[in-house]
């Protein structure tokens, strides 16, 4: 008896990238969310924007870093905006930078190319304190040096001082080597 139904061909596997074989199971979560919204957004690749967005709904270090409730509040109100206004310029378009090294980020298959150099610095900040995986507070170290990155842009306009963000994940990180 012949089947009815065409078969549909096996589609293969999404690449997943090298980096995400070195998350702790918290950043592989707001990893999964990011991608979750970039397909949602109907955008081709996780950018910065999305890490952010989902690194301030679960992480509760990187919320305490960027700022009070209120600073938080805003943030996540310009980050949800993004479908409904804010950020449609973004749309359909690769997140670029001029700032970080993005020579081993660019090829990343679905992540632009300074998200792919934010998790990759992250992996680095890590390996130099001594751990074998990033933290959420490790990304925001590496989004919030790059100012031309989209969750820069987002933090800047949400009147986040990047500058102190940056000096606070230092610090934050001082504290995770020892803890």
């Amino acid at each position: 008896m012949q089947n009815p139904m065409p078969r549909i061909p096996r589609q293969p596997a999404p690449v997943r990238a090298g980096i995400e074989d070195s998350l702790t199971v918290e950043l592989a979560s707001v990893v999964a969310g990011a991608r979750r919204r970039a397909l949602r957004d109907g955008d081709r690749q996780i950018d910065t924007a999305h890490l952010l967005h989902s690194l301030l709904e679960s992480d509760a270090q990187v919320r305490a870093v960027v700022g009070d409730a209120a600073q938080v509040a805003r943030v996540l109100g310009y980050l949800v905006q993004r479908s409904i206004g804010y950020g449609l310029r973004w749309q359909k378009s690769v997140e670029g930078s001029g700032v970080l090294p993005l020579v081993r980020a660019a090829a990343v298959p679905g992540w632009s190319p300074p998200a792919a150099a934010a998790m990759t610095g992250a992996l680095d900040r890590a390996q130099m304190r001594g751990d074998l995986r990033a933290r959420g507070i490790d990304v925001l170290a590496c989004i919030v040096i790059d100012p031309e990155c989209r969750a820069a842009d987002v933090l800047r306009r949400a009147g986040v001082d990047t500058a102190l963000v940056a000096q606070r994940t230092a610090a934050a990180s001082r504290h995770v080597s020892q803890g």
